[in-house]
């Protein structure tokens, strides 16, 4: 801006005394002569009007805030202190706001210091687990190096024949008429080739597979259905154990014989009605490659 527009904007603006005299007629402190001069000025000089509005305006809303603070401290205060405040006049404190640099600065240190808590955390827990809680600490490990106990595969497995046998219309992800494609699907996200034995001679048909979650990796899920609806899974996954005897698992209503061979674990669920599962479980552990006769 010029020199020039600085002196032209001063001219425009009203003396130092018409701003004096604005705010002792706002403030009510005009005599009665001089008030009547000045608001018959008003009603001509718009400009004026627009300042004293302001000057009003201004004073109401300091006005205001000043009263919430008396009676905020009038309610905290005890009952001989309240004649104190009201004699203490009512002063309001403005605090500058910080630059945006100092706050900024603030929020970056405490990004830093959350992240050392974090780092120095995750380094502690696995010193701080109690010995009776060995799940904890497992999955804290990655999953190549995860140890799941047999007994533990085999409740995977139970689970498993629970939540899919019962289903209907989705039992399994690939059908039996598919069943090349399901063998390759299954062997290729497991790491090894699989194999579906047939259980024909029992009177159960292959209904199809699904992939599953494990605790060291995938899994795999073979579904049989016989003629009366009943229905028996074959589980497959990873085993930490390189050959393990069969073994019975029974929860409520279902039985699951378990074993493992070459690393890898097998699990043949299905229902206590089912008076032939462990012949059953004996001739899969074998057609699998395991050896039941030497357990």
């Amino acid at each position: 801006m010029k020199h020039e527009d600085l002196g032209q904007e001063r001219e425009g603006s009203p003396p130092d005394e018409d701003l004096s005299m604005l705010g002792a007629f706002v403030d009510g402190e005009l005599p009665p002569g001089r008030r009547d001069a000045l608001q018959a000025r008003l009603a001509a000089d718009p400009q004026a009007a627009a300042r004293v509005a302001a000057y009003r305006a201004q004073k109401a809303a300091l006005q205001a805030l000043c009263e919430s603070a008396q009676v905020a401290g009038e309610r905290a205060a005890p009952d001989n202190a309240t004649a104190a405040l009201d004699a203490a006049p009512a002063v309001l404190v403005l605090r500058p706001r910080e630059p945006w640099w100092w706050r900024a600065g603030m929020a970056a240190a405490w990004v830093a210091v959350g992240a050392g808590f974090a780092v120095a955390v995750s380094a502690l827990v696995p010193r701080l687990a109690p010995a009776h809680a060995p799940e904890f600490v497992a999955d804290a490990t990655p999953p190549a190096t995860r140890i799941e106990t047999p007994e533990a595969f085999a409740r995977r497995a139970d689970v498993a024949y629970a939540v899919y046998s019962p289903e209907q219309r989705h039992p399994v992800e690939v059908g039996a008429a598919d069943e090349a494609h399901l063998v390759a699907w299954l062997s290729k996200r497991l790491g090894k080739p699989l194999s579906v034995p047939s259980l024909a001679e029992y009177g159960y048909a292959l209904v199809g597979g699904r992939l599953l979650p494990g605790n060291t990796g995938p899994a795999a899920q073979f579904m049989y259905e016989n003629d009366a609806g009943e229905r028996l899974t074959l589980y497959v996954g990873s085993s930490g154990a390189d050959r393990d005897a069969v073994r019975l698992l029974r929860d409520g209503n279902r039985r699951t014989f378990y074993w493992s061979n070459d690393g890898t674990g097998y699990a043949l669920s299905g229902p206590q009605t089912e008076p032939k599962l462990r012949e059953i479980a004996f001739d899969v552990c074998g057609a699998l490659g395991g050896k039941p006769g030497q357990w």
